[in-house]
């Protein structure tokens, strides 16, 4: 990431910060509806030395990370079969469009029915909510290999294995990556989504909901939201820059024609 957008970004965070801030402690409205923002990071910087908000949130991140990670491992291997033949490529699409608009919160009842163990529940959704973006984008990244290039290949006499290690899934395989950044982003929201409407034992929904708990914190339910954001710019930097580290020449070529 260039320094001037690291720049402009944290001039934004600042920004709304500030905001927060002054609608707060002017009274435009009420501090126990909506706490300075001091007082939101103060108690985001408490909550990094509580152990029980740590497993929280380690319990958070495991169902998110299993869940992303098992969508990954079938998404991008069914994507790539039904891309590569035509023949169930055309008919999977119309599956894939009646089950995509599904909500994954919809089906909460189902997998506290089918998985016991709160964990498992969890990353069964997540796995749902994440196999599409990866899936679509892995099917219209392999249509939209240049064909020139496909041809090509097989004029040297290699067959379609050859044609696909060597071309369409190179070419394919930034917009891929971008399918599964994607989706980490859909799976964080999913998982304590899951927490506080299923409730459990450990979660960052969890903690959430229990804020509001005799009476309420509203510093507290933002403080722990504060976290939730950070670990999802967290996981959206690391994955950014994973697709950096591999795919320069794509990197390369994007920022030349920007």
């Amino acid at each position: 990431m260039s320094p001037r957008r690291v720049v402009l970004g944290s001039a934004g965070v600042a920004g709304a910060v500030v905001l927060l801030e002054v609608v707060s402690r002017t009274g435009l409205v009420d501090e126990t509806a909506l706490p300075p923002a001091s007082d939101v990071l103060r108690e985001a910087g408490r909550l990094a030395l509580d152990e029980e908000f740590r497993v929280d949130v380690g319990a958070t991140l495991t169902a998110w990370f299993g869940g992303l990670a098992l969508a990954v491992l079938v998404a991008v291997p069914l994507g790539v079969l039904l891309g590569s033949v035509p023949l169930l490529g055309v008919p999977a699409r119309a599956l894939v469009e009646l089950l995509r608009p599904v909500p994954s919160v919809a089906l909460i009842p189902l997998a506290i029915i089918l998985f016991g163990d709160p964990t498992r529940m969890k990353m069964s959704l997540v796995f749902y909510a994440c196999l599409w973006p990866i899936l679509i984008n892995t099917l219209y990244a392999l249509r939209d290999v240049d064909p020139v290039a496909k041809d090509s290949l097989r004029g040297f006499g290699f067959g379609t294995p050859s044609v696909l290690w060597r071309v369409s899934l190179p070419s394919a395989a930034p917009f891929i990556a971008t399918g599964v950044r994607i989706a980490a982003s859909v799976a964080l929201i999913v998982v304590i989504s899951t927490e506080l409407l299923a409730g459990g034992v450990d979660g960052v929904g969890i903690y959430l909901a229990a804020t509001q708990s005799g009476g309420g914190r509203s510093d507290l339910l933002l403080a722990g939201a504060v976290w939730a954001g950070g670990l999802g710019l967290l996981a959206n930097g690391v994955l950014l820059g994973l697709e950096r580290i591999m795919f320069r020449w794509h990197t390369a070529r994007v920022e030349g024609v920007a």
